[in-house]
């Protein structure tokens, strides 16, 4: 019995830990982020020129092996879903090697980077446990998959497919 309630507690645990949330947090939405241009803009400004679209954000580095890897699949769901919004937000340490990734990865979105990497604030505020990072918003701007990586693209594909039927 005491091993069925420690398995039950540590599945709880679990679950809990990986939940999916349907709303970023005040603090995620109110962080502001690195534009391509040098000026910082607010996440939930950020979110809002997409209403209306769905949205997929991915949240990679340049320097991430796991996140180059997964570059190919990103590129072609871009492709099978061209009516579907797609922002990149970066961890990289640089403004630079975030805009020689960008170049160099081909990237088709709009561009981003977190001021202070993975463990910052905002990292913390939307549970960054791992990159690259996908996040899909429905067109009312409802999270819709909080929290998917790289070897989550069958799901990702068939999420994004559901909301643009």
């Amino acid at each position: 019995m005491k091993k069925i309630i420690a398995l039950l507690i540590i599945l709880l645990n679990f679950s809990c830990s990986h939940a999916q949330n349907t709303v970023f947090s005040e603090k995620a939405l109110n962080e502001t982020l690195l534009a391509t241009d040098g000026s910082q803009v607010a996440f939930h400004n950020i979110l809002k020129k997409h209403k209306g679209k769905t949205l997929v954000i991915e949240v990679w580095a340049s320097w991430c092996g796991d996140c180059v890897k997964a570059m190919p699949k990103m590129k072609a769901l871009q492709a099978n879903n061209p009516t579907v919004d797609y922002i990149f937000i970066s961890m990289d340490k640089t403004a630079e090697n975030w805009q020689i990734g960008i170049k160099k990865h081909e990237l088709k979105g709009d561009h981003f980077m977190a001021n202070d990497q993975m463990k910052g604030v905002f990292g913390k505020a939307i549970n960054l446990d791992w990159i690259p990072r996908y996040i899909i918003l429905d067109k009312t701007g409802k999270i819709v998959l909080y929290r998917a990586i790289e070897t989550d693209f069958e799901k990702i594909n068939a999420v994004v497919k559901e909301l643009n039927k």
